[in-house]
């Protein structure tokens, strides 16, 4: 089912602060900040190899990531996975009693299709589903 890493999700309250951090320390050049109303949030990706990064930024305080951050802090908020068939993916999670906290896809940053799986089921780490566009790169 997993084909790859797709991108690991960091929650920042500085987003543009973030992205000028990886330009000048890392020399990565970070996408262009995107909003995502249905999430609450900015975000934004940068390659690293064959896999991303992505900064999100909440951009109200009752979001998921507003809320990830009032209780965490900063840090390492998701790891995402190609998949070939995200329907069918969620189907067979579904079928073997995984929780999902999306049964059906939603768009996500960048136009990619995505859906969660509730983090208690994969020890602690919300974890992501992203749709493979067939190209090998997000």
């Amino acid at each position: 089912m997993l084909e790859r890493i797709s991108h690991l999700g960091y929650a920042v309250t500085d987003i543009e602060a973030a992205a000028a951090f990886y330009r000048t320390s890392f020399g990565v050049e970070p996408g262009e900040s995107e909003p995502v109303e249905e999430q609450g949030i900015l975000a934004t990706m940068f390659r690293v190899g064959e896999s991303s990064i992505e900064l999100v930024q909440p951009t109200r305080p009752d979001s998921p990531v507003g809320k990830f951050i009032a209780r965490r802090g900063q840090g390492f908020h998701h790891v995402a996975f190609e998949v070939r068939d995200l329907e069918a993916s969620l189907a067979e999670l579904k079928a073997r009693g995984v929780d999902l906290i999306d049964s059906e896809p939603r768009i996500g940053a960048g136009g990619m299709r995505m859906a969660f799986v509730h983090p208690h089921e994969v020890f602690g780490v919300l974890t992501e589903l992203v749709e493979s566009r067939g190209t090998g790169t997000h």
